[in-house]
């Protein structure tokens, strides 16, 4: 097929990787020459593209059901008004959405993508279940959330495709100005600064990074924790880290929009999610050339390989064994790490050979 015009449709554009994600594709693919537009449901839209040729659309939707019922209505218009030739639906909702909406309007090629292992109870896997046969491709983005998939009966044995995040890997490099820079505005001094970035929510598991927090700060004082995102947990974690006494040694930073320069102000990456996707922000961490020390999570392992500390979720005895692991490494030792680590994601997860991929699941036959 011929392909010129593009709509995705996403639930969100919150903070988050997988809104990430949408924006990166549709910034690479609009530099290709072809038509992108974002049709969100929920606002706000914090996460945008950078090209100004890409249209941000809302739909109408707010979190009652009248609202979803006329962004359903509003979305089957526009793909009726801009006749796209694929339609790629991102996260539960919006996937939902996608697949229904094909009932009253035409549309040529449907791509539906989940973001992680977990998307939902038992009620959406049956959602997924029962409107599977409406559209043409189901993606997942590790191999690990396929599966899961699979055993939750949300997808066909053998028809849902891994299709793995990619990353800008010249954003995402280590730059010794932005490190010494950020070191002296945020007061770290010399000090042994980890991070951790992604929103305040469950899955992200704070308590358990804080909690193996604590017990690192008792064999290595000289510690600082930045944390990377903000969410409806934020007040109950503000009190965690006042519970567990280490308020002076932890900066919540909120929302950031310079996350290369940060993490190379950093030593140690942390992801000590319970659950995951992709792992899109272990990837960047490691393309930072930054060590990483990371929950065995949805596709932390396939991303990673060997080139970090892997460990079990919600044991934070093993992340704080892990995290001091990490600073114990000798300057040599950690350099071959995250050159080796950098170049596993050049080869594997640079966004112009994932949206190379995409471009092949649109056209296929």
């Amino acid at each position: 097929m011929v392909l010129k015009k593009l709509l995705f449709i996403i639930t969100g554009l919150n903070i988050g990787g997988a809104e990430t994600q949408v924006c990166n594709l549709a910034d690479k693919l609009s530099s290709r020459g072809y038509q992108v537009k974002i049709a969100y449901l929920l606002q706000p839209a914090i996460v945008q593209p950078k090209s100004k040729d890409i249209e941000l659309i809302w739909l109408g939707g707010k979190k009652t059901p009248l609202s979803m019922f006329k962004a359903y209505i509003n979305l089957v218009k526009l793909i009726r008004r801009d006749k796209p030739d694929v339609v790629h639906s991102h996260m539960f909702h919006a996937n939902i959405f996608a697949r229904l909406a094909r009932i009253f309007t035409f549309i040529p090629r449907l791509v539906c993508t989940a973001h992680s292992s977990n998307e939902g109870g038992s009620l959406r896997m049956l959602a997924y279940r029962l409107t599977n046969s409406l559209g043409d491709v189901f993606t997942n983005v590790s191999q690990e959330a396929v599966e899961a998939f699979e055993k939750k009966k949300a997808a066909p044995t053998g028809k849902m495709i891994a299709t793995h995040n990619g990353i800008d890997t010249h954003k995402f490099s280590f730059s010794q100005a932005a490190r010494q820079r950020l070191r002296q505005e945020l007061n770290l001094a010399r000090a042994n600064v980890f991070i951790a970035i992604g929103r305040f929510h469950p899955a992200k598991d704070y308590p358990n990074l804080f909690n193996a927090f604590t017990q690192v700060l008792k064999q290595n004082n000289n510690c600082k924790l930045l944390v990377v995102g903000d969410g409806e947990l934020r007040p109950q974690l503000e009190v965690l880290l006042q519970q567990f006494a280490i308020q002076d040694h932890v900066q919540l930073l909120g929302v950031r929009y310079d996350v290369p320069a940060l993490l190379s102000a950093a030593d140690v990456f942390v992801l000590s999610s319970a659950w995951e996707g992709f792992g899109l922000v272990v990837a960047e961490a490691m393309a930072t050339e930054r060590i990483a020390v990371a929950t065995d999570c949805g596709g932390v392992a396939e991303v990673m390989g060997d080139k970090g500390f892997l460990i079990e979720p919600q044991n934070n005895h093993a992340l704080a064994d892990a995290m001091l692991k990490a600073l114990s490494m000798s300057a040599e030792e950690a350099q071959q790490l995250v050159k080796k680590g950098r170049q596993r994601i050049i080869e594997k997860y640079s966004l112009d050979a994932v949206v190379d991929n995409w471009v092949s699941i649109y056209t296929a036959n």
